[in-house]
């Protein structure tokens, strides 16, 4: 599919995929990926820009680019930003796979589990981030990926700012007197 294709063409394919990439981490809804076969190149971009991934125990991940003259550039910022300079770059250097159990070792995904719960236990964590408030939620995600990369001292500063403006919510106002009062909080996403 990209063989014999203009600059232009080629730019396209890659935009899309790095617009689709940085989708996923600006929606307010956490995405979790549920890996049950090979997740290679974009797959593994993806898996690694997911917010929380679980994987079968048979699933594999790879950037194996380099191998076909194609260096996987784009599945280089998720893949080095989850597992770090070292992993990425032997994963993006030699183009190997890494099994699920490697994957989870080194943060490309939270859980391991055979292959017939990977489906199960990615609506289990569903379900379970479901209880929270959806304005809670958003809030989190988002200045989750807004506070990651930046300075210590920065990140307390804004996420301190963060944390007062949430703690003002109905929802956060809500949850904290359902705490008191030992009851289930009834969200109204303000």
């Amino acid at each position: 599919q990209m063989i014999d294709r203009t600059l232009d063409d080629e730019r396209e394919i890659f935009q899309a995929c790095t617009e689709m990439m940085e989708t996923v981490q600006s929606i307010p809804q956490p995405v979790i990926a549920a890996v049950q076969g090979a997740a290679i190149a974009a797959g593994c971009q993806l898996v690694a820009t997911s917010d929380l991934a679980i994987a079968a125990d048979t699933a594999v991940f790879g950037t194996p680019g380099v191998k076909i003259g194609l260096f996987c550039s784009t599945p280089m910022v998720a893949v080095s930003r989850v597992v770090g300079r070292k992993r990425a770059l032997q994963m993006l250097l030699t183009g190997a796979t890494i099994d699920a159990a490697t994957a989870a070792d080194w943060g490309l995904i939270n859980e391991v589990v055979p292959p017939d719960q990977v489906v199960g236990r990615a609506h289990e964590l569903a379900r379970a981030i479901a209880q929270a408030s959806p304005l809670t939620l958003r809030v989190g995600k988002q200045a989750f990926y807004r506070q990651i990369d930046l300075p210590q001292s920065d990140a307390y500063a804004e996420m301190a700012e963060v944390m007062a403006t949430n703690a003002m919510t109905c929802d956060a106002q809500e949850g904290m007197t359902a705490f008191l009062e030992k009851r289930p909080p009834e969200w109204q996403g303000r």
